[in-house]
């Protein structure tokens, strides 16, 4: 079996293994020296997304896109790259990677340029790029070019910051000749400002709306001061295309620090009502018109950024996520929705920053009106009496996050350290039976959960599976053997995602220490295990 593998007799298993290393961009550069039918199933999945900047892959690739153009364009990349004192000569590619690209975002195009122009002249100078250098306007035009005209099939693009990149006749008569670049496109961004470009955006929305019909995903960044251009030309132009999509189901909405209305954008989201499941909103002034929010009988998440909670108080519908994310809190609205969606919601995250807010009554509303959740987030939230019976009384919760928990409460000030200590070994001992996260690693250094976190290892049963701290609580004696006793205790532990993890790999904790607490749960970055909602 293994011999016919390496052989690539079973190709189709093999690409389907080879794709869960996508993001593993150097196990994909050793499975494609394996032999030739490895690389050629490799070399695909490494050149499909070679502008992310999650895989944060160095620029030296662009060249390598450079010498896939024909001779005339060539010619031009030399004449430009002369203005940077940069000489270079081409060598033919070993396959046609442009043909490869499924994924294409436009400022991170122009940012690997640019990177690789000021890599490229360290022997001359360093002295990086200005933001604005319109002398790399050619290259991103033709690396452009380059990836319609070779077959590229894009799923993802996105045009944001596009300062740069200019939209220009030839291209959009590219992209009227090579259909298949945008034909199967999921998700798309749109960066749109008023009186920028706003002609050439009509013109890509008009091209798109004939041959892109299955966006699954679309984000509008919408930054205007209701200038005519923009309402009259662009707004039924987006609004028609947004109605020709046929399986839209994530909308993203991002108004920009200046809040504002949308003009009938929201409206068009009618069409959608069938597919619709998740809204973002980001910036907006809520009017009547969000109200054909509540015909999307599909939508299950919901997530209010930066806005005024009145759009809650118009909507009349069931959802199971809600994140509600540094946005005035009224708590009669917080009451009046929670009551709305009652039994349906499960996943909440509530980030309001350091604000006085009506804690008691979110506690008791949520207690009262929504028992089935399952994943809870809460900022700057006192660990109350109220909180614990609210933990308490959700005997389905899976995820707890609490952050900036600075303050027992209005109380803390009179109580004992004893009282303090017997307040954490409560919320100790009601943490669900259900709970498997638990992301303490927020709280800061005045929290009872981490000036106590000996105390609730030692009283918790509930068998967590991750458990996220920070290098703070670790780093000493007696707290690691209240984890070790935990681990011996639960036997659930798998992981501790760990705030500063190499705090604790290289400074306080002690090497025999570090050592036995690791034969029994894997210490991790923070960020390598943390669950959003």
């Amino acid at each position: 079996m293994s011999s016919k593998m390496l052989m690539g007799d079973m190709p189709e298993l093999m690409e389907d293994i080879l794709k869960h290393l996508n993001n593993e961009i150097y196990s994909l550069y050793s499975c494609a020296l394996v032999n030739r039918h490895w690389c050629k199933m490799s070399i695909p999945i490494l050149w499909q997304d070679t502008f992310s900047t999650i895989k944060q892959r160095r620029s030296l690739f662009i060249p390598i896109y450079f010498s896939s153009l024909g001779e005339d364009e060539k010619l031009v990349i030399k004449e430009c790259l002369k203005e940077f004192e940069i000489n270079i000569e081409f060598t033919k590619p070993l396959f046609d990677y442009a043909r490869f690209l499924k994924v294409l975002d436009i400022y991170q195009l122009a940012n690997k340029v640019r990177e690789w122009i000021e890599w490229m002249r360290l022997k001359l100078d360093n002295r990086n790029l200005p933001y604005l250098d319109y002398r790399i306007t050619p290259l991103i035009i033709l690396l452009f070019k380059l990836f319609v005209e070779n077959g590229a099939i894009l799923h993802e693009f996105s045009l944001f910051n596009s300062e740069l990149f200019k939209f220009e006749l030839e291209i959009f008569h590219s992209l009227e000749q090579n259909v298949q670049f945008c034909s199967r496109l999921q998700h798309l961004s749109l960066d749109i400002i008023s009186d920028f470009n706003i002609e050439n955006i009509v013109k890509l929305l008009k091209v798109l709306a004939k041959n892109t019909t299955k966006i699954s995903a679309l984000k509008l960044y919408v930054c205007y001061y209701h200038e005519p251009k923009l309402i009259h030309i662009f707004l039924p132009t987006l609004i028609h295309f947004i109605k020709s999509q046929e399986q839209l189901r994530k909308f993203i909405l991002d108004g920009g620090d200046c809040p504002k209305d949308f003009l009938g954008i929201i409206s068009a989201l009618e069409s959608q009502k069938n597919t619709l499941q998740e809204v973002i909103l980001r910036g907006c002034i809520f009017s009547a018109e969000f109200e054909v929010l509540n015909n999307c009988k599909n939508l299950e998440t919901l997530r209010i950024l930066h806005c005024d909670t009145e759009l809650l108080k118009i909507l009349d519908y069931n959802i199971s996520t809600l994140e509600i994310y540094y946005s005035l809190i009224d708590g009669p609205i917080i009451v009046q929705i929670f009551e709305k969606v009652g039994i349906s919601l499960q996943r909440l995250k509530i980030e309001i920053g350091n604000v006085t807010w009506e804690e008691s009554l979110f506690l008791e509303a949520l207690k009262s009106f929504c028992p089935n959740i399952i994943y809870l987030y809460i900022t700057n939230i006192g660990l109350s009496t109220q909180l614990l019976e609210l933990i308490g009384d959700l005997q389905k919760l899976q995820f707890l996050s609490l952050r900036y928990a600075y303050r027992l409460s209005k109380e803390a000030k009179i109580l004992s350290e004893e009282t303090k200590m017997i307040r954490v070994m409560q919320f100790a001992k009601i943490l669900p039976s259900t709970l498997q996260y638990l992301d303490i690693a927020r709280c800061t250094l005045y929290c009872l959960l981490d000036s106590f976190i000996d105390i609730l290892l030692d009283h918790c049963n509930a068998p967590l599976k991750k458990l996220l701290i920070t290098s703070i609580s670790i780093n000493n004696e007696k707290n690691t053997k209240a984890l070790i006793r935990y681990c011996t205790r639960i036997r659930t532990l798998n992981y501790v995602g760990i705030v500063d993890i190499d705090l604790v790999k290289y400074h306080d904790l002690g090497y025999d220490i570090r050592n036995e607490l690791e034969k029994y749960v894997i210490l991790v970055p923070y960020k390598h295990i943390v669950i959003n909602c």
